[in-house]
């Protein structure tokens, strides 16, 4: 992050640009189109950071007349231009520069190759020795003319803007908490031009697929999740510009039905004939299968008794009461615990 000036002769004169005078903030140089007398002197360029403000000096380079004839008139000849390919950053600030040299003192005009008019956006530096565009965006992307001009003639000189953007993240992964032998679905989409591709972590280290760990178009699916599986996940989104990270944890939960933080009522009064709903929702992973009786009678389902799962683990007891009251139901949890690793069965 430098810019650059020229002394003239002693500080704190300075050269001041104009359409006869131009500093190349790319370069540095100094360009003078059309030299007189009153340019005569000792130039010291100076160097800047715009970062800590230090400045260095270079040596004093002195401008002397020759004296063996006089420059006659001469068509433009453009000293600074831009490159031909230049990559530019969405939403960067993109400063064009061109400048020529001749006599009479070329003016400078800019235009676009494919006829489209300058966004309202774009701004024109020093006597129009700069093209700046702010914000860039892929619609400035393409090819810009600089077009120096005196009554000598003209010259031409062309480049093409290209858009590029690094990845930013579309849909981040999030903390998850899965029950064993569950499937995991996580995705992870990211923009950016050309676009990004994709790959994981798992604890700081490359995730190794196998049959049942696979990862397409930035998701990853582990089917039949194992307490194993748990850990630090990272979806990284990269193209040549950058990379993103996302990072969540994965935690695979083994645990028998535990009905402590979620009880069913002890006592329910209904009015005969209305309809009875009884929820039970045990925290069991993975999910718990689940009976009911009636006294030591095994409940079936019929046109009158209804067991419905509402979500999760949560099973209701649907079912129109009769006149016979005060019978006691109890809920039967059963797990299967195969692949299961470190959970006890319950007795």
């Amino acid at each position: 992050e430098l810019s650059y000036a020229w002394i003239f002769n002693e500080y704190p004169s300075f050269v001041e640009e104009d359409s006869r005078r131009f500093v190349s903030q790319e370069t540095g140089h100094l360009y003078i189109a059309k030299v007189e007398p009153s340019d005569v002197g000792n130039y010291t360029c100076v160097v800047t950071s715009t970062v800590t403000n230090a400045r260095v000096l270079g040596s004093p380079t002195p401008l002397v007349l020759r004296s063996d004839g006089v420059m006659g008139e001469y068509e433009p000849k453009i000293e600074v231009q831009f490159p031909e390919t230049l990559p530019a950053a969405k939403g960067s600030t993109v400063k064009l520069e061109c400048f020529a040299l001749g006599n009479p003192v070329p003016q400078i005009n800019w235009r676009r190759s494919d006829g489209l008019p300058f966004s309202s956006k774009i701004k024109l530096r020093k006597f129009s020795g700069v093209l700046e565009i702010p914000t860039f965006q892929q619609e400035d992307a393409g090819s810009y003319e600089c077009i120096a001009e005196n009554s000598r003639g003209r010259n031409v000189a062309r480049g093409r803007l290209t858009y590029y953007a690094k990845p930013h993240w579309v849909q981040l992964i999030k903390d998850v908490e899965i029950a064993v032998e569950d499937n995991l679905y996580w995705e992870c989409r990211a923009s950016g031009k050309p676009k990004p591709s994709y790959r994981w972590l798992k604890n700081g280290e490359a995730l190794v697929l196998e049959e049942r760990i696979q990862i397409e178009n930035g998701a990853l699916t582990i089917s039949n999740l194992n307490v194993t599986d748990s850990g630090m996940f990272q979806c990284i989104a990269e193209n040549k510009h950058g990379l993103v990270y996302s990072s969540a944890e994965l935690k695979v939960v083994a645990s028998p039905p535990d009905f402590s933080k979620t009880p069913m009522k002890r006592l329910i009064q209904v009015q005969v004939g209305s309809n009875v709903s009884l929820d039970c929702k045990p925290r069991a992973s993975p999910r718990a299968l689940s009976s009911w009786k009636k006294g030591d009678v095994l409940v079936q389902e019929n046109e009158r008794y209804c067991v419905v799962q509402k979500g999760g683990d949560l099973f209701a007891l649907a079912f129109y009461s009769d006149a016979k009251v005060g019978f006691r139901y109890e809920m039967k949890m059963q797990l299967h615990f195969n692949k299961m690793q470190g959970v006890q069965r319950p007795q």
